[in-house]
């Protein structure tokens, strides 16, 4: 069998790292801890097929050693060589499509399996015009966000003056969630006339988009005595007071100076709430990217890592297109603001799937 070393070593130590959390599953100080129960079974389901493909793996070899050291021997049994090298046709035959299969589960990242994200819109340069193309952006996300069927919470919304957003923060939970939004990540540029525009000129403004991973309790430790907790009175646009008592919560993580605010509910210790949500998401965000840029040297994605200075994106209306950086294609901006973001969204992770294999 054709099998590259440096896959087979990582699929055996995936496999590997399969049997070592069955046992630790089992063992009587993990059991009793749900936590680390939860993370650890998580962790474990993921690496399950690698582990059913490291198992067929070993099968063929161990039948191809076997054939070999038959036909090697000969002898005057016609018939007994004659199996064996049929067996080692079929371990030949078998191999391919396994070594395809093997590639995909080594290139699958266990975030990819997320279901939970964090989805943050920002007007960026262009003023006004800005703020209103980030409203555009949170209707086309929330049309293509209906179309899966995908939850959707708002947990944070800043509007401006004119009907746009400064900026919006909201969750998504859903099957496929993370792995379908994970490169909407960026610089997202629009062209076209605005509505205050008297003359007709086309104007470039932008906006940025961060999706997070939503981190599960186990994934970050936050410390209380590593939180500035100050709570105010929210207000709206203009500084207009929307309610008399201090709901609103401004947290700052101290070690790394995050700040996350939240004044949307009425409650202070919902408004906590999510804003502990949006804090740890970046905080592992901030680890993952760290995890990225120390792989960088060795994998150099054409796809991106998510940096929100990275342009990602053109809307051009006069044109009706939509063009991404990443792709040497052009999709129908009327039908992609419409919600259908499904075929670009593919090209993708395509791309991405190329790069992983490549760097495998």
């Amino acid at each position: 069998m054709d099998f590259a070393p440096p896959i087979v070593e990582k699929l055996r130590q995936r496999a590997e790292r399969f049997r070592e959390l069955t046992e630790l599953v089992m063992s009587p100080e993990v059991a009793t801890d749900g936590k680390r129960t939860a993370e650890f079974m998580r962790e474990r389901g993921q690496l399950e097929h690698s582990n059913e493909l490291s198992e067929r793996l070993e099968s063929l070899l161990t039948r191809e050693r076997e054939a070999k050291a038959i036909l090697k021997e000969g002898g005057d049994d016609h018939e007994f060589l004659e199996l064996a090298r049929m067996d080692l046709e079929s371990v030949k035959e078998e191999s391919v499509d396994l070594y395809e299969e093997v590639k995909a589960a080594l290139v699958t990242d266990k975030d990819d399996f997320r279901s939970k994200v964090i989805m943050e819109i920002r007007a960026g340069t262009g003023g006004d015009e800005a703020t209103l193309f980030a409203a555009d952006l949170n209707r086309m996300y929330r049309r293509f966000f209906e179309t899966k069927r995908w939850k959707i919470e708002d947990m944070e919304v800043t509007a401006s003056e004119v009907g746009g957003f400064k900026e919006i923060t909201m969750a998504i939970e859903g099957d496929g969630v993370w792995r379908m939004l994970r490169y909407e990540s960026g610089g997202h540029r629009v062209q076209r006339v605005p509505s205050t525009e008297s003359q007709g000129r086309i104007h470039t403004s932008a906006a940025t988009v961060a999706v997070l991973p939503e981190a599960e309790e186990a994934e970050v430790n936050i410390k209380d005595e590593d939180l500035r907790i100050d709570t105010m009175r929210s207000s709206g646009p203009g500084g207009q007071s929307v309610n008399k008592t201090s709901s609103a919560v401004r947290i700052t993580h101290l070690p790394t100076n995050t700040v996350v605010q939240c004044q949307d509910e009425k409650s202070q210790h919902k408004n906590k709430a999510k804003a502990m949500r949006i804090l740890g998401s970046r905080l592992l965000q901030a680890e993952q990217d760290r995890l990225h840029n120390e792989r960088a040297e060795s994998r150099k994605s054409k796809v991106g890592s998510g940096d929100r200075s990275a342009r990602v994106r053109t809307y051009n209306f006069p044109q009706n297109r939509v063009s991404d950086h990443r792709l040497s294609e052009n999709h129908s901006l009327e039908q992609f603001m419409a919600g259908k973001m499904e075929p670009l969204l593919d090209s993708l992770a395509l791309l991405d799937r190329e790069d992983r294999i490549a760097s495998l």
